[in-house]
């Protein structure tokens, strides 16, 4: 076959520079195959038997590829095979067989391996081979992307180029199996975000957890992050696998880190750096392969009590996340795709959005983000009379008093009764507790105090109001 056709193959596929790991006990063996895949524009890392080739499959997940020697130390190509098939993230393997091993590379492949060739090795079966199955990976790269992309778009209505970057940095790191922190102000989409990094991810499969690191105590946060034994604590009536446990292999979502106490904080980093949990009152620690997504209102490193270490774990690729004041130009969009959704919901039909009001909307503040919008439009459109929307509409930006319960009531008596009272006073009170976020600036136990609640209670009203 022509070298310079071999060479040029990869680069026209996309693939120059893409990662194959070559695991194999027989020097001179790794020497002619760093030699042929470098020829064919190929970055190569060697492993001299089993053990090595997990540990950097491991460490290194740029590996596109894997060509394992069926018989080696430590662990055998089948070993490394079925170790691999338990992660997530792991790439294709291509067994290298003796003569008259057929049969088990036959049978290695029931077991997913994607191909094999035979010693003496032949170099141009070879570089077939691998341009093969790294073209296969890249266009699987390519479909996770696009996944991801789409995913974002149809969770979330934007026009502005700041969110055409989230969107480009959703799309290329959804399938790359990194820890992601996204940074952003309450209310604006860190958790879609995290759904759409998982939507893009050979995870997307596998379990989505997640866990308010502020909606339980600082005495129950290990218990539930990694699982309890039976008996280890008043109240543990019963063994709990815990978050981690029960992500595995899949991905965890760890939203408001930054509220992890010191304690916390410690056991969270020596799981990420052992990759394995121990639950409270066990002696044993139980292996665990997550992909950890973590969400923070204000940037980790200007967080006083948040250890540096852990913040550089979390820190592998960060997305933030504008606030609504740095994108008015989604905020149109926005509003209309909100009056649709709430108008349905009501049985209003088609509402018209005054300019005036569109205008109003659109210089607005907004400290609450698309949160506060979105609520600010569902309240009208609940107290509004047969979807009629006033040039001069209240968007509600302060918290109501005790006595505007009775504006509440005249306006619900011009609605002839076609909106539920219960969906007129799940508005009310969702108003309220936006609106109270947004005076104190999302802090939580302020915005707890002034409402009279203690912050657990808060917090699970927000999650019945969907305002996490």
């Amino acid at each position: 076959m022509d070298t310079a056709t071999n060479a040029s193959a990869p680069r026209a596929l996309g693939l120059d520079g893409a990662r194959v790991l070559v695991a194999d006990d027989e020097p001179a063996v790794r020497y002619m195959l760093r030699a042929v895949l470098e020829e064919e524009g190929l970055s190569v890392v060697e492993a001299d038997n089993g053990v090595a080739a997990l540990h950097a499959i491991e460490q290194d997940a740029s590996i596109a590829l894997v060509l394992s020697d069926l018989r080696m130390p430590g662990l055998s190509g089948l070993e490394l095979l079925a170790a691999l098939q338990g992660k997530a993230h792991a790439p294709p393997l291509i067994l290298i067989t003796a003569h008259g091993s057929e049969r088990v590379a036959v049978e290695a492949m029931k077991l997913g391996a994607v191909d094999y060739f035979r010693k003496p090795i032949d170099a141009d079966e070879i570089a077939i081979v691998v341009r093969r199955h790294l073209g296969l990976v890249k266009l699987r790269t390519e479909n996770q992307r696009l996944r991801a992309k789409l995913s974002l778009g149809r969770a979330m209505v934007f026009e502005s180029a700041a969110m055409q970057r989230v969107a480009e940095m959703v799309e290329r790191v959804a399938a790359r199996d990194v820890t992601v922190l996204i940074v952003g102000e309450t209310g604006t989409g860190k958790e879609l975000v995290a759904r759409a990094l998982v939507a893009g991810s050979p995870r997307k499969t596998k379990s989505f957890v997640r866990f308010n690191c502020a909606s339980v105590t600082r005495e129950l946060v290990e218990a539930e992050l990694f699982g309890h034994a039976r008996g280890a604590f008043t109240g543990a009536v019963r063994e709990r696998k815990g978050l981690f446990r029960e992500a595995h292999q899949g991905t965890l979502f760890l939203d408001e880190v930054n509220s992890l106490d010191p304690t916390a904080q410690a056991s969270l980093l020596r799981v990420i750096q052992e990759r394995e949990v121990r639950p409270v009152g066990e002696e044993r620690s139980v292996p665990v392969d997550v992909r950890l997504i973590a969400a923070s209102g204000r940037p980790l490193d200007e967080e006083p009590g948040f250890r540096k270490d852990l913040y550089y774990r979390l820190n592998v690729v960060t997305i933030r996340l504008p606030p609504l004041r740095e994108r008015r130009e989604d905020i149109p969009a926005l509003v209309r795709h909100f009056v649709d959704r709430y108008a349905t919901a009501f049985g209003l039909g088609h509402v018209e959005v005054p300019d005036g009001l569109m205008a109003k909307l659109v210089e607005a503040p907004w400290p609450g983000n698309v949160r506060e919008l979105e609520h600010a439009i569902e309240s009208m459109l609940a107290l509004s009379v047969d979807g009629h929307l006033a040039e001069d509409g209240d968007l509600g930006f302060e918290a109501p008093e005790p006595a505007s319960g009775a504006r509440l009531n005249a306006d619900a008596e011009g609605m002839g009764g076609e909106v539920p009272l219960k969906t007129r006073m799940n508005a009310y009170e969702r108003g309220i507790i936006a609106s109270m976020l947004s005076t104190c600036g999302g802090n939580r136990s302020e915005a707890a105090r002034r409402l009279g609640i203690d912050r657990v209670t808060l917090i699970s009203k927000m999650k019945r109001h969907e305002l996490e």
